[in-house]
Parts: C-alpha cells; sequence; structure tokens
C-alpha cells in the first residue's frame, strides 16, 4: 500500500482501499489528537449517566407509588368492594 494506486474497478472497494489507506497514515503520523478524544468519552459518559439517573429515579418513583396503591388497597380491602 506504500502510495501506490490500487484499482479493483469496484468503486466501494476502491473507496474502502483509498479511506483506509489515509487512516494509517493518519495514524502513523500521529496527527491524531488522543487527548481531545479522550475528553469527548467523558462528557459523552458523563451525559449517558446522567440520562440513566434521571430514568431511575423517575422508574423508581413510578414504582414506589404503585406499591403504596397496592399497599392501601389491600389495607382496606374487605370482600364487598375492589380497588
Amino acid at each position: 500500500m506504500n502510495g501506490r494506486n490500487f484499482s479493483t474497478g469496484i468503486p466501494g472497494v476502491d473507496f474502502l482501499i483509498t479511506f483506509l489507506q489515509g487512516r494509517v497514515q493518519r495514524a502513523r503520523s500521529g496527527e491524531l489528537d488522543r487527548g481531545a478524544s479522550a475528553v469527548e468519552w467523558v462528557i459523552i459518559s458523563a451525559v449517558v449517566v446522567a440520562i440513566v439517573g434521571v430514568v431511575a429515579a423517575i422508574i423508581n418513583a413510578a414504582l414506589s407509588d404503585g406499591a403504596n396503591k397496592v399497599g392501601n388497597c389491600i389495607k382496606g380491602a374487605d370482600a364487598g368492594k375492589t380497588c
């Protein structure tokens, strides 16, 4: 691949080969900015954790409310009515 042109006659494969050659050259040149990438991953992870926490709090509140309703229904239950 060292700078040589490849042509398979299939446009998709030619594009893939050219793309991969560019990625390899970029990686070898040290052009990748790894610090910024790590910061991006930390920010994305923090957002995902926050979303999961909010969803968990909402589900917990709904389950707690439902459990209280069922408990109150059982306490006040008699044979003549339903909850």
